[in-house]
């Protein structure tokens, strides 16, 4: 009797397991389409290693609408369709119809629609599998991992052998990075993409004869992005350090990914400022911690941090909020004027970086002040900013700082947002919005220019009165200079090309610190 006991218990932890096997490989097959559908329209995803990076830094502090789109539409929407599928398998399997199948001189009956339920699982297995291989280009991404490229050591630029020459009377830096921030919001008239300038503010000082608008147009224009620049942790480290993101696996103690990212090999403007005796300061509206940034920024400068929780303790804002990010830009500025008017009272140089966040995807950030001015949210929210932004620029001019300061507005990366873009005209080229106000230097190479963000690294030394010996600085020109850039020698194309393989000197000197040959 305990045998049966025994035997009878085994059958029924084997069929409950089974049960729970072939549900929740429903369930997985589901959340993987899912998933990668929101990858790809809510975050623009490019390609694999762009998710192995996202998942390798921290996210934990994303938005909170974000987080919600994301377990609404994958991991909710799936649950609800494996429920629905149990249901309508349990009103056929109360069917008894058999399939006997004779072998030998054994006849077997086998559940019809047992059979019907192993197929339709290995078909939505097999989909999704071949949906996210596909998707999210994952054998492109094995495949040139197999491929040891010596292209970024041939073209790089160690900014550690570069002859810098400061002006004797150092300028003041303030950069700003304009989340998804694109000349393409222009109209057509300057540049743009549309019959309406949702930035009229960002246009008139792109046109300003007193500030240099570098385009790739004859008209208001910007930068492209190259591969592994197109998304805020990666803009950010084209714009400072001049080279894209890339993964790095099999490293020792100094990984890329040593408690978040570090690029101990990288050289980048924060580590240049700080030997010449900048104060550095990074402000943002949301954590600091998010993709990487503190510990890239605090590695490369050991810039003076403002973030959403120091806007706390400095009681910009109360403890218990928390809008879109952290906080909206109306308060990112006020906070912005607080500190700028105490750093500018040292005789010191200071580089002051601020990152916005209303205009991230997907539909930005309105706060009360905004007008509902357009049927399109996400650009409304972009038509808010542009006004905000020219109030900025405005309190800058006033002050006393300005007239030894350049000001940079940089969008950090093409916009993620989808569905704006849908009506605009599919030969029209996307680019990176950039303006240089107060600059030191002028040039008349500005207009008609192939270029990445990469070329904002040496271009931004440049507007201080920096003179670069070469005009290069890791994989950026001086756009400055007039000199050829990567992509008006090679193309873009075959840059990208080149970029995707697999790198051992980016992965030896960049990703860490270059050991020297002795």
């Amino acid at each position: 009797m305990k045998r049966k006991k025994v035997v009878k218990k085994a059958v029924r932890i084997l069929r409950i397991s089974k049960f729970i096997l072939f549900y929740f490989l429903i369930f997985l097959s589901f959340a993987i389409i899912f998933g990668t559908n929101w990858a790809i329209d809510n975050a623009d995803i490019a390609n694999f290693e762009q998710v192995l990076l996202t998942l390798n830094s921290s996210v934990s502090t994303a938005s909170s609408e974000l987080i919600l789109s994301f377990i609404t539409s994958t991991i909710l929407t799936s649950i609800v369709i494996t429920i629905i599928i149990y249901l309508i398998s349990r009103l056929f399997k109360n069917l008894e119809v058999f399939i006997k199948i004779k072998v030998r001189k054994k006849v077997f009956k086998i559940n019809f629609y047992m059979i019907t339920d192993f197929i339709i699982l290995v078909i939505l297995i097999s989909y999704s599998l071949l949906y996210l291989l596909n998707s999210l280009q994952i054998l492109e991404y094995i495949n040139n991992n197999r491929i040891d490229s010596n292209f970024f050591e041939e073209v790089y630029v160690d900014p550690r052998n570069v002859e810098l020459e400061f002006p004797k009377k150092k300028r003041n830096l303030i950069y700003i990075f304009l989340e998804s921030m694109e000349s393409t919001y222009s109209d057509k008239s300057n540049g743009g993409a549309y019959e309406i300038n949702y930035i009229p503010q960002l246009t008139k000082l792109a046109n300003d004869k007193n500030n240099i608008n570098f385009s790739n147009n004859s008209l208001v224009g910007g930068a492209y992005m190259t591969y592994n620049t197109s998304w805020t942790m990666a803009g950010i480290v084209a714009h400072t350090a001049g080279i894209p993101l890339k993964t790095v696996f099999n490293q020792d103690d100094q990984s890329t990914y040593n408690n978040g990212l570090s690029l101990k090999g990288a050289y980048s403007i924060g580590d240049i400022l700080n030997k010449e005796g900048y104060r550095q300061y990074i402000m943002v509206g949301s954590d600091l911690t998010f993709g990487g940034r503190r510990v890239y920024l605090k590695k490369h400068g050991n810039y003076t941090v403002f973030d959403y929780h120091t806007a706390k303790r400095d009681r910009i804002i109360d403890d218990d909020y928390y809008v879109f990010w952290g906080y909206e830009d109306k308060k990112l500025f006020s906070y912005a004027k607080k500190e700028l008017k105490e750093i500018s009272k040292s005789d010191e140089p200071f580089n002051f970086t601020m990152l916005t966040v209303d205009t991230h995807f997907p539909d930005g950030y309105r706060d009360k002040s905004c007008k509902t001015e357009y049927d399109d949210s996400y650009l409304s929210a972009i038509a808010c900013s542009d006004k905000k932004l020219g109030e900025f620029i405005d309190w800058l001019k006033k002050q006393d700082f300005y007239k030894d300061t350049t000001i940079i507005l940089a969008g950090d990366h093409l916009s993620m947002n989808t569905y704006s873009f849908e009506n605009i005209d599919s030969n029209y080229k996307r680019s990176v919005y950039n303006v240089y106000i107060n600059s030191a230097i002028d040039t008349t190479c500005n207009k008609n220019r192939e270029f990445t963000t990469l070329d904002y690294y040496p271009t931004t030394l440049a507007s201080l009165g920096v003179k670069i010996k070469g005009e290069k600085l890791g994989l950026g020109t001086n756009l400055f200079s007039c000199k050829e850039t990567l992509t008006e020698e090679y193309g873009n194309d075959y840059i990208d090309k080149k970029l995707k393989e697999n790198s051992p000197y980016y992965n030896k000197c960049i990703a860490r610190e270059c050991k020297k040959d002795k």
